[in-house]
């Protein structure tokens, strides 16, 4: 029987890993699952002296254990799981998806160093993993912000049912308003010098607005006691989302049609996973897992029926 991992963590006994730590814990507390630590060790160099290795291998263990004890005191009723695994991490992550219902990763944006961490791990895992991964950044407690900000949800026409469904999600469990933008905005055209936007440049984005307002119907009806904002972007998708995370709780996008073919994100994606203010969910497309069936009349009418 293959075990379900349920929320899985990478741990490595960072600040950065810690705080990632606290979200995977919340995130296993709201949705009732088990919580999974993982914690991915290698020998550094060629040749393998055994008892040197054994010693590594042992100072893995201790701090696998101390993520494990670490998520205890933040939530006691959380069943916590420990893996340890000689390898690569982004491997290691990328491996658990398959049976998990979301990854956590932590990470942080603050230099040459931190830009290339973020490309080389968390972005391979999130163009990779089968399950959403949320990528946390930054050290220490999460901060308690006097005004909850909302969760914020970048859409496309061809974004997947299952991007939809999950930022629905993580807006009803956190209790946390949501945000759709709209990641499509029309552009002026322009002859050479610079132009006053066309008159119907205002229609045009109210189109988009009511397009994205019908495809969401479904889901508002599921999560009726989610607070709503529809805005389209006014200028480059890529910016006006990296703008709008600063006053975000987390970014959900999709990992493109093309990431499970070429294991790349998308270029907006990819530029929000290495350069949001916050944490950002990327959920897989339906190349990667089957996205959630927006819920019917008929459907609804069943469930409560049953209740």
């Amino acid at each position: 029987m293959t075990r379900q991992h349920g929320i899985v963590v990478g741990y490595d006994g960072s600040d950065f890993s810690l705080r990632a730590l606290e979200w995977a814990t919340e995130e296993a507390e709201s949705r009732k699952l088990p919580l999974t630590v993982t914690y991915a060790w290698r020998w550094p160099y060629s040749e393998a002296d055994g008892e040197a290795k054994l010693h590594l291998g042992k100072a893995a263990e201790h701090v696998l254990l101390h993520g494990a004890k670490c998520a205890h005191a933040h939530s006691p009723i959380v069943e916590v799981i420990t893996d340890l695994h000689e390898g690569s991490a982004a491997q290691r992550l990328v491996e658990l998806s398959d049976n998990a219902h979301l990854l956590v990763v932590g990470a942080h944006n603050r230099g040459m160093t931190a830009r290339f961490m973020i490309g080389s791990v968390a972005a391979f895992v999130a163009a990779r993993a089968r399950s959403p991964v949320i990528i946390v950044r930054e050290a220490g407690p999460a901060p308690v912000l006097p005004q909850p900000k909302p969760v914020l949800l970048g859409v496309k026409d061809t974004t997947a049912d299952a991007v939809l469904d999950f930022a629905f999600q993580e807006a009803a469990l956190r209790n946390l308003p949501l945000r759709v933008m709209h990641a499509g905005h029309p552009r002026p055209m322009a002859w050479g010098i610079a132009m006053a936007h066309a008159p119907d440049l205002e229609d045009s984005a109210r189109a988009c607005r009511e397009r994205v307002q019908e495809r969401l119907i479904p889901w508002r009806r599921k999560y009726a006691d989610v607070r709503l904002d529809v805005a389209s972007a006014t200028t480059a998708p890529r910016d006006a989302l990296l703008a709008a995370s600063a006053e975000a709780a987390l970014v959900v996008v999709g990992t493109g049609r093309t990431a499970s073919r070429t294991g790349h994100l998308g270029t907006i994606t990819g530029s929000l996973v290495r350069h949001a203010s916050c944490p950002v969910a990327v959920v897989p497309s339906q190349e990667h897992r089957s996205s959630p069936t927006p819920p019917t009349d008929q459907a609804r009418a069943a469930r409560d029926r049953s209740r």
